[in-house]
C-alpha cells in the first residue's frame, strides 16, 4: 500500500546493507590478491557470492521503496544523478585502457634502454568478418532497447516494452558467446592473455568491455522481468533507464574498440 509523504525526500531507516557490502568487497579483493599469489582461490569466490548477495537484497529493498511511494520526483531525480556519476566513472575507467593501447601502438618502446621494441608475429584479425557482425549486433540490441524505451514512455505499450527488452537480451547473449569463439579461435592462432603489451591491452579492453555485456545482460534480464511483473510506468521507470543508459555506454564503447583496435590498431 502507497503511504503519503509530507516532503519530497526519503529518509532512510537503519540498513546492514552498507556494512556487508563492504566486508564482502574486502573478502573478495583480499581473496583475489591471495588468488594471484597462487594461495587459494576459495576467499575470493566467498567473497564474491557475497557481494551478488548484498547486491541483490540491496536492489530488493531499493524496488520495494519505488512500490510504496518513497522514489518521489525529489528521489528519482537524484537517482539519475547518482547513476550518470557511475556512467562517468566507467568512461574514465576505459579511458585509462585507451591511453595505453594508444600510447604502446605510438610509441613502442622496449622495457630495456637502447633496445629496440619488436612487434610478435600474429594471426592477422580480419575487423570486416566477427567483429564487425558482433558490432552490427551489439549496435540492434541498442535499438531494441530504444524501441522497448519508447513503447514504454510514450505508448505506455507493455508488450512493445517486453520484446524489445527480450530481443535486447538475446542480443546480448550473441555477442557474448561469438567474443568467446573470438578468443578461443585467437588463443588457439598463437594469441596469449598477456606477453606482449599489444595483447595485454587487446584482452584487457575487449576483455573488460566483454564484463559490462554480461552485467548490462543481467540488468536487462531483471528490467525484464520486472516488467513482466507490472513494474514500471511512463512516469516512474529509473530502473529500466539506468539500464537503458548503460546499454548504450556498452554501445558506445564498443564502437570506439571496434575501429582503435580492430580497424587502426592491430600490428601488420
Amino acid at each position: 500500500m502507497a503511504h503519503a509523504k509530507n516532503h519530497d525526500y526519503h529518509i532512510l531507516a537503519p540498513s546492514s546493507w552498507p556494512l556487508l557490502g563492504a566486508l564482502a568487497g574486502f573478502v573478495m579483493l583480499f581473496g583475489a590478491v591471495l588468488w594471484m599469489h597462487d594461495i587459494t582461490p576459495f576467499l575470493f569466490w566467498i567473497g564474491f557470492v557475497a557481494v551478488l548477495y548484498v547486491m541483490f537484497g540491496w536492489w530488493r529493498d531499493v524496488v520495494i521503496e519505488s512500490r510504496v511511494g518513497d522514489h518521489t520526483g525529489v528521489v528519482r531525480l537524484g537517482l539519475r544523478y547518482g547513476f550518470i556519476l557511475f556512467i562517468m566513472s566507467e568512461v574514465m575507467f576505459f579511458a585509462a585502457w585507451f591511453w595505453s593501447f594508444f600510447k604502446h601502438a605510438i610509441y613502442p618502446m622496449n622495457e630495456y634502454v637502447g633496445s629496440e621494441y619488436i612487434p610478435p608475429e600474429i594471426y592477422q584479425v580480419d575487423a570486416f568478418h566477427l567483429p564487425l557482425i558482433n558490432t552490427l549486433i551489439l549496435l540492434l540490441s541498442g535499438c531494441a532497447v530504444t524501441w522497448a524505451h519508447h513503447a514504454l514512455v510514450h505508448e505506455n505499450n507493455r508488450r512493445d516494452l517486453i520484446t524489445g527488452l527480450a530481443l535486447s537480451i538475446v542480443l546480448g547473449v550473441a555477442f557474448t558467446a561469438l567474443q568467446a569463439y573470438e578468443y578461443s579461435y585467437l588463443l588457439y592462432k598463437g594469441w596469449e592473455f598477456g606477453g606482449d603489451k599489444f595483447f595485454s591491452n587487446f584482452f584487457m579492453a575487449t576483455g573488460f568491455h566483454g564484463a559490462h555485456v554480461i552485467i548490462g545482460t543481467i540488468f536487462l534480464a531483471v528490467c525484464l522481468i520486472r516488467a513482466m511483473r507490472g513494474d514500471f510506468t511512463p512516469e516512474k521507470h529509473v530502473g529500466f533507464e539506468a539500464a537503458a543508459w548503460y546499454w548504450h555506454f556498452v554501445d558506445v564503447v564498443w564502437l570506439f574498440l571496434f575501429f582503435a583496435v580492430y580497424i587502426w590498431g592491430v600490428p601488420s
